[in-house]
């Protein structure tokens, strides 16, 4: 006759509280590898002067999901865009370039396989203020000087060009016209011609005398 071994009732209860905590332990890790809904955020922010709607996507499971954005606007909606996006543990991001308007309001929507199929809560509003402009780069460009307040010195006058006076005409050597009371610098005057002639036939007159000296001394020998 055998005899079966008996269980002790405390050990009975220790395998049962084992496997217990055993299976609460898989619960959670399977929950926590698990893509969840409160893993996502979004804001509605500025990039320079264009805005933008973050989602951020920290799933640690690595699950691809589909991010939808919608602006809502007096009970209706208007798709802004759609995109991919894959999470980590440090947070995957992806932007959505829209020019919103103060205080608009977004819902947000997040499809990932099976296990999510919900809305970002709660629904993102933009800030009262507008995205302002980027301020420009200050310039590298020396800037001009002020234009001189020192009144300007007066023209001096232009030097006189007044033409000299003409030099007198210089004495001339040339005869006085005939009939002209003023003699010549060599002395002549009107009467020349007379005293010429009356020179001319003195010589012929002493020429004939000479001549008729001669002819009586040669009759007398």
């Amino acid at each position: 006759m055998s005899v079966a071994p008996r269980i002790s009732p405390r050990l009975a209860r220790f395998a049962l509280t084992t496997g217990a905590a055993a299976a609460l332990t898989l619960g959670v890790a399977g929950q926590a590898l698990a893509c969840n809904i409160s893993e996502f955020s979004a804001e509605a922010t500025c990039s320079g002067e264009q805005g933008v709607i973050t989602v951020t996507d920290k799933d640690p499971s690595g699950t691809k999901a589909t991010v939808s954005v919608f602006l809502s606007t007096d009970g209706s909606e208007k798709l802004i865009g759609t995109q991919d996006v894959t999470g980590t543990r440090e947070g995957a991001v992806v932007t959505f370039k829209e020019n919103w308007q103060p205080n608009a309001t977004y819902r947000v929507h997040v499809k990932a396989g099976n296990q999510v199929d919900e809305d970002i809560k709660p629904n993102v509003t933009a800030p009262g203020k507008a995205c302002a402009p980027e301020k420009p780069a200050p310039s590298t460009t020396p800037p001009k000087p002020a234009p001189s307040t020192t009144a300007p010195k007066p023209a001096e006058p232009a030097p006189n060009k007044t033409t000299p006076a003409a030099a007198a005409p210089a004495p001339s050597n040339s005869a006085s016209p005939a009939g002209s009371s003023d003699l010549a610098e060599t002395g002549s005057s009107s009467n020349t011609p007379v005293i010429a002639g009356i020179a001319g036939a003195l010589v012929i007159a002493g020429g004939a005398m000479v001549f008729a000296l001669r002819r009586r001394g040669s009759t007398q020998k």
